[in-house]
């Protein structure tokens, strides 16, 4: 087949490969696929260093095989699913892989939303301003969630017991040990500020990530690797939508304020991951309050953090002329 066959713009290619993309998310589950996705961008970081290419961080970890809006999105929707038809007891269970069910409907619901998720990633670049000033693929599995649970759940904002109140309760609540604004703030401020730093070093000894504008997938790499350690049942914090804008943070400024790691430049740089950290960290509590401690289906606050953030920066640095 070929490659730059497309429809409207988008990879034939690539939406057929989503198919399995998101059909590999449901069978192994959508946190496990997470994992795999922060494996692949480790992977496709020290590829495009050694090469200049980009393609295994594209193709991989942020396309129609690990990428978050096909392989966990498509596992996500595939777990409503299987709550809604009785299979398993929890629509927003992400972690238990769904191959032992032995429901190829179930798996074939996961192919269904990778080819979505491919789909409206592509559409969404395609939005003038918006589409390259935020992260497509975190909105793309917001939307998909959104989607899944007005299919398979309840109401976007779940049933009317659960619009009483603001406050995480039993039964309704996203991660308790990160959230209380004592928790997720130092979290944001501390996690942001670490990756943040990391995000200016790589960008500052290797050029391709600075012209890139990427170092920042290193971080949120590290946090999805972290996603295994909450799987097998400790309380880790859950930190990509604090890293990764921590280092976007970065990044976005190394036009205006340049590529220097030390002294008061780099110390602004610090601040701003840490401030790019923090804002993730209160959006990623605030979603989840909002979407997901509401409903019953996985609606990921860490992707509304994400993209929301992601906006907020990119539309702040265009406006300091980067």
């Amino acid at each position: 087949m070929d490659l730059d066959l497309a429809v409207a713009g988008i990879s034939v290619y690539w939406i057929i490969a989503a198919i399995a993309g998101g059909f590999i998310g449901a069978c192994i589950g959508g946190n496990y696929a997470f994992v795999f996705t922060g494996v692949s961008a480790l992977f496709g970081l020290g590829y495009m260093v050694a090469t200049k290419d980009s393609y295994v961080l594209d193709y991989i970890a942020f396309g129609p095989v690990f990428g978050p809006h096909v392989c966990f999105a498509g596992g996500a929707a595939a777990s409503a699913y299987a709550a809604k038809r009785g299979y398993i007891e929890d629509g927003k269970d992400i972690v238990t892989p769904l191959s032992g069910l032995g429901k190829p409907d179930v798996w074939l619901v996961g192919s269904a939303f990778g080819v979505f998720g491919a789909i409206l990633q592509k559409l969404v670049l395609m939005i003038p301003w918006f589409g390259h000033h935020t992260d497509s693929v975190a909105f793309t599995v917001f939307i998909s969630a959104i989607v899944a649970r007005l299919m398979f759940g309840d109401s976007i904002f779940g049933s009317k017991p659960a619009l009483q109140g603001f406050k995480p309760r039993e039964g309704a609540r996203w991660l308790e040990w990160q959230e209380k604004p004592s928790q997720f703030i130092t979290l944001g401020v501390m996690w942001g500020m670490a990756f943040g730093g990391a995000a200016l070093v790589l960008s500052h000894h290797f050029p391709v990530l600075a012209e890139a504008k990427n170092a920042q997938v290193f971080g949120f790499a590290i946090s999805a690797l972290c996603i295994l350690i909450l799987n097998l049942g400790h309380n880790v914090p859950v930190t990509h939508h604090m890293t990764i804008t921590g280092g976007l943070a970065v990044t976005q400024f190394i036009p205006v304020l340049g590529l220097h790691p030390g002294g008061g430049v780099g110390l602004i740089y610090l601040v701003l991951g840490a401030l790019g950290g923090l804002t993730g960290a209160v959006i990623g509590e605030v979603a989840a309050r909002v979407f997901y401690d509401r409903g019953n289906t996985h609606i990921d606050p860490p992707a509304i953090a994400i993209w929301t953030t992601t906006t907020i920066f990119m539309a702040a640095a265009q406006i300091a002329g980067a």
